[in-house]
């Protein structure tokens, strides 16, 4: 006769307790762990613990150190001049299964039946980008250098370098923060994919869903700018002979087709491309500085208008000659140079899609030089771009920079070249605000198949289009879309590089910090041990940290409550410019004739 033991075992007896079968269903048989497995995990779950987290990241960091002694991206010039192919991790293909490499994350019962290294291989798999094509995608991932010059003469020499180089130092140091907090919550077990996924491993649901919708809207405008922009630019070449709502369209359409790029790794040619254009753009626009005079038609949208308009009122019909400042401009107006000064800012506004980028690199540790190498590149050239145009049109300078020179084919050639590159980064952030779309709302919440099935690869196919068209006919089709732009910038931009990095650096330093003997995660049972919670154990974990770490939390402090009155001075002056643009009924871009 079978005792009961033995029946158990068999998980046979009826009489067994219902939670001591649930309890046997939950152990890992082929492990002999009681630890539910990070693929059998629901889609955040918010019973994964930091510990959790964090054990799973020191192991994939562990992982990636060992493996890429046959690194080829050494050195610095492999920044610039990236290999197609780099050490770091890789996946084992042949131990990889169609059901690991097809996983739907939201679908717990598919995720069921795949092992740890399926699970974590498929995960590897999606990273291929390298350091050299980040270098290239952060350079590309920014509003551009055009409307610095008309940053400075808003604000003068002195008030604009020290503007332009505080907020360049802070945005290192938050792509800094950013980096930091990723490389200790991101795993192959649990990798992490978005800005939303950092706001809810530190802060829970309400931060991710945050993170999620500014991060939407800022994307999806900016596709939509980038459009209206680039019709405005074709319009002007075609001197007005072209129906302007149709080339905003033909833009629109060129999304189409340069949106089907999926991976960041494939698009880094073509952000490799956007930086050198950029520069030619550059060099066109300040040769034309130096011998054309000024676009005194475009006078009325310069940044002396702003500031004050008797700087660029004809005399007798003569314009007043270039003037520069080394402070404020005289007669100031406090909205215009503050407008002047978000122009600085929003220079530095990528750090919404970094981890995005770090998400798909080989090894994610590089992230940090390219960031920093992009950041160096970017100051410099751009610094010595804004003051060059500064000094040779003062205030005259208009945004875009090469629309005021007042030579036609030089304005022309900038035009044709940075419609190109505002093309491109466009794409980018298509490309990213798409996928935070997609992974957020299609697969999460209607079980579309993920982007690496054949299935989600013509969703993405269809979504491209529909995406580049929303973009379109929200920008046509609201009156001063530039305005309302600056608007959502204040709220989301400004954020999301000096704002949220701090916020989300903070958390994490205190949580990891709070660690002490005998507490963590114990991949064994699946628990976590915790002496303490809640307020108690963050004020430990903050008083915890060594001397260094507790001075940077307490500056990070600071650094938010500046971030976001910076954001709300920001707010304001866009809501006023806004509020005046609607006072001279301005009109929607679906029409042929405007006024450039």
């Amino acid at each position: 006769m079978a005792q009961p033991a033995s029946v158990a075992l068999d998980g046979g007896d009826p009489r067994l307790h219902e939670k001591e079968r649930e309890a046997l269903d939950a152990i890992d048989y082929g492990t002999g762990t009681a630890a539910i497995r990070p693929q059998h995990r629901k889609l955040h779950d918010s019973s994964v613990t930091f510990e959790e987290y964090y054990y799973y990241a020191q192991l994939a960091r562990a992982e990636e150190e060992s493996r890429s002694n046959g690194d080829k991206e050494r050195g610095w010039l492999s920044i610039i001049f990236p290999s197609k192919s780099g050490g770091a991790v890789q996946p084992v293909a042949e131990n990889t299964s169609e059901d690991a490499k097809t996983a739907n994350a939201s679908d717990a019962a598919g995720r069921m039946t795949i092992t740890d290294e399926e699970w974590t291989n498929a995960s590897r798999a999606l990273r291929t980008a390298t350091r050299g094509a980040i270098f290239y995608l952060i350079t590309t991932d920014i509003l551009g250098p055009f409307g610095l010059g008309y940053a400075f003469a808003t604000m003068g020499w002195g008030p604009g370098i020290a503007l332009y180089t505080v907020f360049g130092g802070l945005a290192a140091y938050s792509g800094y923060l950013l980096w930091s907090a990723f490389m200790g919550l991101d795993s192959y077990q649990f990798p992490l994919r978005s800005f939303g996924d950092l706001g809810f491993r530190l802060y829970g649901r309400w931060m991710r869903y945050l993170f999620n919708v500014l991060q939407s809207i800022q994307l999806l405008l900016n596709v939509g700018l980038i459009v209206i922009s680039n019709g405005e630019a074709l319009y002007q070449v075609s001197k007005s002979k072209l129906c302007f709502i149709i080339c905003c369209l033909v833009w629109a359409l060129v999304g189409f087709f340069i949106g089907q790029v999926r991976t960041l790794q494939k698009y880094g040619w073509l952000a490799n491309s956007a930086v050198w254009i950029n520069l030619i753009v550059m060099f066109i626009t300040m040769g034309g500085a130096a011998n054309a005079p000024p676009n005194y038609a475009a006078a009325s949208a310069s940044a002396g208008a702003v500031v004050n308009k008797a700087l660029v009122t004809p005399v007798n019909g003569v314009y007043p000659p270039v003037q520069t400042s080394g402070g404020l401009p005289e007669s100031g107006n406090f909205v215009g140079s503050l407008n002047g000064a978000m122009q600085a800012v929003f220079a530095y506004g990528g750090a919404m899609v970094f981890p995005e980028f770090m998400s798909e690199m080989k090894r994610p540790k590089d992230f940090l030089t390219a960031m920093w190498a992009a950041q160096a590149f970017i100051y410099f050239w751009y610094m010595f771009y804004g003051l060059f145009m500064y000094g040779y049109q003062g205030q005259y300078n208009v945004n875009p920079s090469y629309l005021g020179i007042g030579s036609y084919n030089i304005s022309t050639a900038g035009n044709v070249f940075a419609m190109l590159s505002a093309v491109i980064a466009a794409g980018l952030y298509g490309n990213i605000g798409l996928k935070v779309l997609y992974n957020q709302i299609c697969v999460e919440i209607f079980r579309c198949p993920p982007l690496t099935t054949r299935s989600g690869k013509l969703f993405w196919v269809v979504l491209v289009p529909i995406y580049w068209g929303i973009a379109f006919a929200l920008a046509a089709g609201i009156p001063n879309f530039s305005g309302l732009t600056s608007v959502v910038a204040a709220f989301c931009i400004l954020q999301f590089t000096y704002s949220f990095p701090p916020l989300l650096a903070l958390a994490y330093c205190v949580k990891r910090a709070a660690l002490r003997d005998g507490e963590g995660f114990d991949p064994a049972t699946g628990q976590t041990v915790r002496h303490d919670h809640g307020m108690r154990r963050f004020v430990r974990g903050f008083l915890a940290q060594r001397p260094k770490e507790l001075a940077l939390s307490v500056f990070n402090i600071f650094y938010i409550l500046g971030a976001l009155a910076l954001a709300g001075l920001g707010a304001y002056s866009a809501i006023e410019s806004l509020i005046a643009a609607f006072a001279a009924n301005s009109t929607t871009s679906y029409t042929c004739k405007i006024k450039i």
